[in-house]
């Protein structure tokens, strides 16, 4: 029986020590042990004492602790719960953090502050990882998805000793700074998702856990575990309130994701108001009603945080993720705005002096102190241990394991074959295939050429077929499956799908239909701004989808996805330009890709060689059809009605030389050399006509002043795809009488 009692004092067997460490609550799991360790290593000196009174015994507590750590790994010596250089560090952050955002101006400083407790337990003694390496595969992964409350994310990693430096912190929401207005994937060191809009880390932090998931089921053997480690997400009020968190968050407690943490910054405030003007539900209940564990904890209470965090860390093993409730004071440090609205953005920066002295900080701004520093420090050279403890695990279990070995770091470097076009095998002449039906079929070669592509969908995989044939379905009783189901959770979906993605192992994948890719907007737009090779498989992408209506035909969707920056939208015509749009949605690494597919049968345009409908769709756009004679006329098409352009030019034959454009990928041919454009649209001929069944606005690019469009001005409607089409003017004859109108304007009158 270990005896600690609220002065700091020790006792086993007849000895009694004074530790000079306070004890405010029961010590957590692993710290008899780091004691212990402290005093076989010689590292402090407890000062002998007298043994206590009988009532000195009773007021004491008994703990029976364990020699290793919730994360499975035995704490390193000197790894001692040190509450009072955690709870100077959590000051110095939130001074930190007011020095920064009363510096620029701007930015908000409600959670930085509110926060700092659980900071410092989180990165002072709880996570995982490595400043030297930040990309560490087995590290912690920390998400922050309250993404206005950077600046405390900025200052922790700054004190734990990333390359966040001093003058970084100083330079917060600067032009090229490292510590912009809401963090950013891949610009700074330790930040694991581009978040701000709020939900979205939530998400990502699920994908996060399904990633590592997936990682220790495959590579994981019973003599070496390379995988073990946790994620830990930050949100608040209003990360909670987006429907893209809870459908999430749903999707994680289904499978059982108990290497996951949530820790909810409960502050009671949102930005316009207090949070009990928008909410009053039972976080607590909702959240066990979906399978996950609760705990509730005064978010400023370092040893009763600590003890959440270290029982959430030892779930694993137990099937359910796990909540944190943090009852904390938004704003904490600046009493003109704690505890209110107010404090949520930058209002307490007005008080930054007074709160600075209150909090017992010095006059200089951006101060940390040499103690904090030290600790620090030590941590680092602490973990740093430890991660030199697993590589050398790595080193034996790919000696041990090297096929295995291979395989992983294959799926890190993110390979893809670069004849993976090549690989996939020809279709027959008279295969006339709906692109979906063509890509279900590309998809059996894929994921046999790149083992770490994985797919899902939100409840419409037999529809969208995107489904691996023979590779399991990812689940609490299987995590090594390769097919996802998501439920009708298409903005949960495209989320995690991120999530996965930032964590950079495995290549995902996810489907619906093309007008619930409305759903998935903001999701695809974090993925174009972060640079993630999420791949979006949307079906059903225009009026062609016939009989179910104008809910679910697409007109303005593929056209407004077009204009995300680095989104490239691919829309194929045939099964060979679908085989091409895969293979090169796979091989794009920078950035998310779009494949827009039909419900609807297309022919396979035989008329033009497979290869250059292949080639082209890594062009983005290509000749398919070359005029005869001179060039007079351009018709340009993509997707399903491409066959309509390729059938206009052959009536239009008489006219002259019409040349048809095939312009499956927009964001591709618009980043090929401009000699390579001119050559498939030459500027001499302006005389050009595109056909769409979507909007026509964004062709206008293409066809300039002098050219027509044809396509969608209004809403689809019910009734069989050819008819639907026929009512909505998306013909052959409608693009014949288009070009005739341009060839002829005098007779015809100008069209467009």
């Amino acid at each position: 029986v270990i005896i600690f009692s609220q002065r700091g004092e020790l006792c086993f067997g007849e000895n009694f020590f004074d530790l000079s460490l306070p004890f405010s609550s029961m010590p957590a799991p692993g710290e008899l042990h780091d004691l212990l360790c402290l005093f076989a290593s010689g590292l402090i000196s407890p000062s002998p004492m007298s043994p206590p009174s009988k009532k000195q015994k009773l007021e004491s507590r008994t703990h029976v602790t364990s020699p290793t750590s919730g994360s499975g790994m035995v704490k390193p010596p000197g790894s001692v719960f040190r509450a009072d250089i955690l709870s100077q560090a959590a000051n110095e952050a939130r001074g930190l953090a007011m020095d920064a955002v009363a510096q620029a101006k701007s930015g908000h400083l409600g959670m930085p502050l509110g926060c700092a407790e659980i900071g410092a337990v989180l990165f002072g003694d709880t996570l995982r990882f490595n400043p030297a390496d930040p990309k560490w595969l087995n590290r912690d992964r920390f998400v922050l998805s309250a993404g206005h409350g950077s600046m405390f994310l900025y200052a922790w990693l700054h004190i734990s000793g990333f390359d966040v430096d001093l003058p970084q912190i100083k330079q917060f929401r600067s032009v090229r700074s490292r510590t912009p207005g809401h963090p950013e994937f891949n610009y700074t060191p330790g930040v694991e998702a581009t978040t701000g809009p709020l939900g979205q880390g939530v998400a990502n932090a699920v994908g996060y856990a399904v990633s590592q998931k997936m990682a220790a089921a495959r590579f994981n053997t019973p003599a070496h575990r390379i995988f073990d480690n946790r994620v830990v997400c930050l949100c608040g009020d209003g990360c909670m309130q987006e429907g893209v968190a809870m459908e999430a968050l749903a999707y994680a407690g289904h499978v059982q994701l108990d290497n996951l943490i949530l820790i909810y910054d409960n502050n009671l405030v949102t930005l316009d108001a207090m949070a009990v003007m928008s909410q009053s539900e039972d976080t607590g209940k909702r959240f066990e009603a979906i399978g996950w564990a609760v705990q509730v904890v005064d978010g400023h209470d370092l040893f009763a945080f600590r003890a959440c965090i270290e029982t959430a860390y030892a779930a694993v093993g137990r099937g359910k993720p796990q909540l944190i409730i943090a009852k904390t004071v938004v704003g904490k440090g600046i009493p003109e705005v704690s505890g209110t609205d107010k404090a949520h953005g930058e209002s307490g920066a007005k008080y930054v002096v007074a709160a600075r002295k209150g909090l017992g900080l010095p006059d200089e701004r951006f101060y940390v102190s040499p103690e904090t520093k030290t600790y620090f420090a030590k941590r680092a050279e602490m973990l740093a241990a430890k991660y030199d403890d697993w590589q050398h695990t790595l080193l034996e279990w790919k000696q041990a394991n090297p096929a295995l070995g291979a395989s992983l770091d294959a799926f890190v470097r993110g390979h893809v074959p670069n004849d993976l076009c090549q690989m996939i095998p020809l279709f027959g002449p008279e295969d006339k295939l709906a692109t979906r039906k063509a890509g279900a079929e590309v998809l059996a070669t894929i994921s046999a050429a790149v083992p770490n592509f994985i797919t899902g969908s939100a409840d419409l995989a037999s529809s969208c077929m995107n489904v691996i044939e023979f590779a399991g379905h990812f689940s609490a009783s299987d995590y090594s499956g390769r097919n996802l189901h998501f439920g009708v959770r298409e903005h949960g979906m495209a989320g995690i799908l991120n999530g996965i993605a930032y964590d950079g192992i495995f290549r995902p994948s996810g489907s619906t239909f093309m007008v619930f890719s409305d759903y998935c907007r903001a999701s695809i737009r974090v993925a174009a701004l972060s640079q993630l090779p999420t791949i979006f498989i949307f079906t059903h992408d225009s009026v062609g989808v016939g009989e179910d209506g104008p809910t679910h035909q697409p007109v303005e969707t593929v056209s407004s996805l077009r204009l995300l920056p680095n989104l490239d939208v691919i829309r194929p015509a045939d099964p060979e330009e679908t085989a091409a749009a895969f293979a090169a949605a796979m091989q794009n690494r920078h950035g998310p890709t779009v494949l827009s597919l039909t419900r609807q049968v297309v022919p396979n345009l035989n008329e033009i060689p497979a290869q250059v409908r292949r080639e082209g769709v890594y062009r983005g756009g290509y000749v398919a059809i070359p005029e005869i004679g001179p060039l007079q006329l351009i018709l340009l098409s993509c997707g399903s009605e491409l066959h309509l352009a390729v059938e206009a030019a052959r009536r239009l034959h008489s006219e002259g030389g019409v040349r048809v454009v095939s312009m499956p990928s927009f964001f591709r041919f618009n980043r090929q050399p401009r000699v390579y454009r001119d050559s498939v649209l030459p500027p001499s001929c302006r005389k050009r006509v595109a056909v769409e069944a979507g909007v026509r606005q964004i062709w206008w690019q293409f066809v300039g002043l002098d050219g027509a469009v044809v396509g969608v001005k209004r809403y689809g409607l019910s009734g069989p795809a050819s008819v639907v089409l026929q009512t909505v003017g998306v013909t052959v004859e409608a693009v014949v009488q288009a070009a005739q109108g341009l060839l002829h304007p005098s007779a015809a009158g100008v069209a467009g």
